[in-house]
């Protein structure tokens, strides 16, 4: 008989843990490439083909049960990858807590249906609502055999389940857009996804539940989780007030437009996120006890996060309106001041979200609850404050508050404990700051004083110009600063040579390995 704790041990990660970082980052990344065209092409297919306001009773149903993403969850997915010694019987105590919390969260969306419907003005809600409920149940039974993947490291089990969904459900999306289904086309999408990561999961992960029965330790596993899900909850809270607000207040059409603008340009930089907590979680709580390592292994990952979202982020802005028209169209227009709004939040939200992984490799459940209560605090008050000056209001407080307050005071808390400091998070970043800054520049030149005019009428033509001018401009700003150069050394060094480059100039997996 096979032991049922097998699928638990993670003895045989620690010796080859460097080995598995490397390789699990590499398959990472390809899905998260693969998953990021899907999800980039189901917005500009999807947008050709559906209006504006179609997009929005679904944000609206999305913004509203957001949190509930969360509360299904309860962070038990983070207790069970955390927790060194945990056991069959208690994982499977977790997995009957989230299958009951999946069900309880759909019969209540089933019932608060004409709720939310009434709440917008919008009686299509009702329906979709109740169908959209569907999905928590099927996440629900799918949260522990996710963990248990990502506890063994299994990235190539990951990639395929999560990248594999995605595609799926972007093809059912496009072929019911394309039949005439409206808004129920996106729902079927928001079903399928869901189906599908639960079908891949169970079976790629041998693992069984047992029935439910009371099992020691739970009540540790949940105060753990409850507080990494707080921080989710709040997290979360901060992404859908905004929508809520500009859905209640504006409309269906209005909330079409912010919404696709914000998954436009966020969902690319915030898809970076899923591969480094697949790897860096397990990592850097491997290096907890080892302080200059996980020092040295954090500042590298956040560097490499700021280097590669930055400058992006920064070009995007000032080309905000070739983007809109190259990719949505004329009746989209309106959408250009949102996607520079976003770009600018995009400089800053990866790195924010990276600065939080610091916590939970230290054990610091509750400093990561505060930094995010604080976070969110600081969110919403930008929405607030931009409420007056209407959608573009909102996007734009909210990207001034994240440039000036948010990211300060969030690398403030982050080092108030353990081996990272300000003053390391601060120069880490310092290179993609100037590089970023100069890609903005030299972009705005371009296409204020040197590109013709029959170039500029081209969005195609113009952006492609603009990407590779942008590049070069990067390239050359990090080249030319010491602690950027070192770092891109180190990642060519890494991929042409069979030996371990040395630990100032290496990827995040193989610093691990030193």
């Amino acid at each position: 008989m096979r032991d049922r704790n097998g699928d638990l041990n993670t003895a045989h990660l620690i010796g080859d843990i460097g080995r598995r970082a490397t390789r699990g980052g590499t398959v990472m990344l390809g899905a998260q490439v693969v998953k990021l065209v899907a999800q980039f092409g189901s917005v500009i297919v999807l947008a050709r083909v559906l209006a504006p306001a179609e997009f929005g009773l679904i944000a609206m149903v999305g913004a509203m049960t957001a949190l509930f993403e969360i509360v299904k969850e309860l962070g038990l997915s983070a207790a069970t990858m955390q927790k060194t010694d945990i056991t069959h019987e208690q994982v499977s105590a977790l997995f009957w807590i989230n299958t009951g919390a999946g069900c309880l969260i759909a019969a209540c969306l089933a019932l608060g249906a004409p709720v939310i419907a009434r709440f917008y003005g919008q009686p299509d809600l009702e329906a979709v609502t109740r169908w959209l409920a569907l999905g928590f149940v099927m996440s629900g039974a799918t949260v522990q055999h996710w963990a248990l993947l990502r506890r063994q490291m299994r990235f190539s089990a990951i990639a395929i389940a999560e990248t594999g969904s995605e595609l799926m459900a972007f093809v059912v999306a496009v072929v019911l857009a394309f039949q005439g289904w409206g808004h129920w086309a996106l729902v079927a999408q928001r079903l399928a996804a869901p189906l599908l990561v639960m079908t891949g999961c169970w079976i790629l992960c041998r693992w069984r539940p047992s029935l439910p029965r009371r099992t020691p330790g739970i009540p540790e596993l949940l105060g753990f989780g409850l507080s990494v899900s707080g921080c989710g909850i709040l997290a979360t809270l901060a992404r859908s007030v905004d929508q809520i607000l500009v859905g209640r207040l504006f409309g269906a059409a209005t909330l079409g437009l912010y919404e696709r603008a914000a998954r436009l340009v966020l969902v690319p930089m915030n898809s970076i996120n899923a591969p480094l907590y697949s790897v860096a979680m397990p990592a850097l709580s491997r290096l907890v006890d080892e302080p200059q390592r996980f020092r040295r292994a954090f500042g590298v990952l956040i560097e490499r996060v700021a280097m590669v979202t930055m400058p992006a982020a920064a070009g995007a802005a000032v080309a905000s309106d070739w983007v809109t028209n190259l990719l949505f169209g004329p009746k989209w227009e309106a959408m250009s001041p949102l996607i520079t709004c976003f770009a600018l939040v995009a400089a800053v939200q990866p790195t924010l979200m990276t600065a939080g992984l610091i916590y939970l490799p230290q054990g610091r459940s509750r400093d990561l609850l505060r930094s995010t209560a604080i976070d969110v605090a600081l969110a919403i008050a930008s929405f607030v404050a931009g409420i007056p000056y209407g959608a573009v209001g909102v996007a734009g407080a909210y990207a001034a508050i994240g440039l000036v307050i948010r990211l300060p005071v969030c690398f403030y808390l982050a080092a108030g404990q353990g081996p990272v400091t300000q003053r390391d998070l601060y120069l880490r970043i310092t290179p993609s700051v100037v590089a970023s800054l100069a890609v903005a520049a030299v972009v705005w030149i371009l296409r204020n004083g040197v590109m013709p005019e029959s170039l500029l009428a081209a969005p195609l033509v113009a952006l492609a110009v603009a990407a590779v001018v942008g590049m070069l401009t990067a390239g050359v700003a990090f080249l030319l600063m010491r602690p950027s150069r070192d770092a891109m050394t180190g990642v060519v060094r890494s991929l042409f040579s069979r030996h371990p480059p040395q630990p100032v100039s290496t990827t995040f997996a193989e610093e691990v390995a030193e």
